[in-house]
């Protein structure tokens, strides 16, 4: 079953636009079944951006391809608008997809390409004209109706497919990974773009990428999905802040989390002493423990931005060398060989400590996390309103 956290209390009063109950997909494979999807729930509203995040083959885009309509599951069930719609066809869904490869008819002018779909369902030539008017508009391509794909940029050519979209006023839009093969420039402008359209229209989102900054910065929610299953379910920050589990932990962050195998020598619900495998005895303020979850065994996790790293090797800390630094502008990250391999701080250009030097770390209270080895469930993690840097024994 899928392991979720939801922020449903502040979408409770809204209406449900997509929801998703026991979703399974398998696929027959030469050696087998391979089960792509497995046991999915999740909860659309209305005006939602829902962003199913993932690394490649966890089964986000067999998830929106089940709700368009265009691969069928083998269990589970969807409603749309309230309806159940699992043996609806696709076209008599009411949805409207964005491709990873943009799909537009090289012998049509943009104006052509976005009404097709209207003029396939026999709307009049007026009626036309006014929705892609007021769709080249709201992307801001008006000017660029007469022209043909050949001769608009990428940007512009996705620029086009979403016109093509909205123009149908769908239930819901679904986008696959369409902005993958966008320089970076044009993805920045893209996310934009995306995000004042949402608010725009306040349409129904779902979106799919394996790129976390693209999920962090546009959605309300997003999915976090591995092997199948979805791991997390709410705000990018509270996901961020919150993870579940080691593996939302470090998907989600970059540089990726510190993670470090470690006991727990004493934990309450105010304290936790923690003894780091190789490395010093830590103790800091406890801001949650769910002994039920609890184990002695443990993983320390702290991220890299929340580590204040030193010279002095007489420090009180975690010692390390620094083996590499990549410089971005006003800050660097620097990766560490500690006492379990690589470690990862990032640090302000001024504050950074030479390459081959010694350096001490020490992560801050409020980002550390205790999760267990076995289940990797996080079990505890340091008190939001403690700033200061954890005791060293």
């Amino acid at each position: 079953m899928a392991k979720t956290e939801s922020d449903s209390s502040s979408y409770q009063d809204e209406k449900t636009q997509i929801s998703l109950q026991g979703l399974r997909k398998e696929f027959d494979i030469p050696s087998g079944i391979e089960v792509a999807v497995d046991g999915v729930d999740l909860d659309i509203k209305e005006g939602d951006f829902v962003t199913l995040v993932g690394p490649s083959g966890c089964g986000k885009t067999t998830t929106l391809r089940c709700i368009a309509g265009l691969e069928t599951a083998t269990e589970g069930t969807l409603y749309l608008e309230g309806e159940e719609a699992i043996d609806t066809s696709p076209q008599d869904r009411d949805l409207a997809m964005v491709f990873q490869r943009i799909a537009l008819y090289p012998h049509m002018t943009a104006r052509e390409n976005i009404e097709y779909p209207l003029k396939l369902a026999g709307m009049s030539r007026e009626q036309r004209n006014e929705r892609v008017e007021t769709a080249a508009e709201i992307v801001q391509i008006d000017g660029l109706l007469d022209k043909y794909p050949g001769e608009l940029s990428g940007g512009q050519q996705q620029r086009i497919a979403i016109s093509r979209a909205i123009v149908r006023e769908p239930v819901a839009f679904l986008m696959d990974e369409p902005m993958s093969d966008l320089d970076a420039k044009l993805k920045r402008e893209m996310r934009k773009e995306l995000s004042r359209i949402h608010k725009e229209l306040n349409a129904t989102i779902v979106y799919v990428t394996h790129d976390q900054e693209e999920a962090m910065t546009m959605s309300d929610k997003i999915a976090v999905m591995n092997d199948g299953q979805i791991e997390q379910v709410g705000h990018p920050e509270n996901v961020y802040r919150v993870p579940n589990n080691t593996f939302v932990a470090q998907f989600i962050g970059s540089p990726e989390i510190n993670l470090l195998d470690a006991s727990v020598v004493d934990i309450d619900e105010d304290r936790a002493v923690v003894d780091v495998e190789d490395g010093p005895t830590l103790s800091f303020d406890v801001g949650e423990y769910l002994p039920e979850k609890a184990a002695d065994d443990v993983k320390l996790g702290f991220r890299p931005r929340k580590v204040e790293a030193v010279p002095d090797a007489d420090a009180a800390g975690i010692q390390t060398t620094v083996d590499l630094h990549e410089p971005l502008g006003d800050e660097v990250h620097m990766y560490l060989e500690g006492p379990q391999g690589e470690m990862r701080s990032v640090v302000p250009v001024e504050e950074v400590i030479p390459e081959g030097d010694h350096a001490t770390i020490l992560p801050e209270v409020p980002t550390l996390y205790l999760f267990n080895s076995s289940t990797g469930d996080r079990f505890a993690r340091g008190h939001p309103d403690r700033t200061g840097t954890v005791d060293v024994e």
